[in-house]
């Protein structure tokens, strides 16, 4: 995950300041994003080469996060399944990502980028487990 600022202010109170580091608003949004029906999993980018498939492991995998005292702006990298719209897919990811963030820790989120780098087709994973069965 890249960020801007390793972390940002974000509040002082009387007895100290309250940070929050780019990595967890870059967790957030990743949770945030594999929940949305149609997400197969986070892409690492096309700079990382093949887009892969990734558990819980590693949320922060595929997102950019921007952090401000303020504001954050956040790009994400998914793989979709295949079958569902895209469209209605990315909406449905800016909408949950924005809402998570913002009620979990205040900022105001600017920005969500969604960036789609494959789309993941069910049927070659059946075929793939069919395969191991017959092994067995």
């Amino acid at each position: 995950m890249e960020s801007i600022a390793e972390a940002a202010e974000f509040e002082r109170t009387e007895i100290g300041t309250i940070q929050i580091a780019p990595e967890v608003i870059g967790v957030i949004a990743g949770l945030a994003t594999v929940e949305v029906s149609g997400v197969a999993g986070m892409s690492g980018g096309i700079a990382g080469g093949i887009a892969e498939l990734l558990g819980r492991k590693n949320l922060a995998k595929g997102v950019k996060v921007e952090v401000g005292q303020k504001e954050a702006a956040v790009d994400v990298s998914i793989v979709v399944e295949y079958g569902y719209r895209i469209p209605e897919v990315a909406s449905e990811i800016q909408r949950s990502v924005k809402r998570s963030i913002e009620t979990m820790t205040g900022l105001s989120v600017v920005e969500v980028n969604v960036h789609i780098h494959d789309v993941h087709f069910k049927s070659a994973e059946k075929t793939e487990d069919e395969e191991t069965h017959r092994v067995k």
